[in-house]
């Protein structure tokens, strides 16, 4: 695998890593602010999203921050199934940190926070 790129925009405040650039990918919004770009059928990641880039990697006074995967609820069983387990594997494990929160015993949110901001 080759080195991801990086791209940030100041003026927007975004982050683009590419882990296979100029590869067509299909986007999965995570979140309002996670955008995954996939190879579906090689079920592989080819790039991540930041949006808002500076509020995802702020620390806390308790640690990183961390953001509910909403956009996950809005795919099919199958598609749910492949994204979580790009999100599981490398390269994505070096960027994402994922959990779950469980607010009561019968219902569970999966989370995610930034592993290792760079310096935008």
């Amino acid at each position: 695998m080759t080195e991801p790129t990086f791209n940030y925009d100041e003026i927007s405040d975004t982050l683009y890593i590419s882990f296979s650039p100029g590869e067509a990918a299909t986007g999965i919004e995570l979140n309002d602010y996670i955008v995954l770009r996939i190879n579906k059928n090689e079920r592989r990641a080819i790039g991540l999203t930041f949006l808002e880039y500076s509020l995802l990697a702020q620390k806390t006074e308790l640690g990183p921050r961390s953001f509910p995967l909403t956009g996950l609820t809005q795919l099919s069983d199958e598609l749910r199934a492949v994204v979580l387990d790009i999100l599981l594997r490398p390269p994505l494990t070096e960027w994402l940190a994922l959990s779950t929160y469980t607010p009561s015993l019968a219902d569970s949110v999966p989370i995610t926070s930034l592993l290792a901001p760079i310096a935008a």
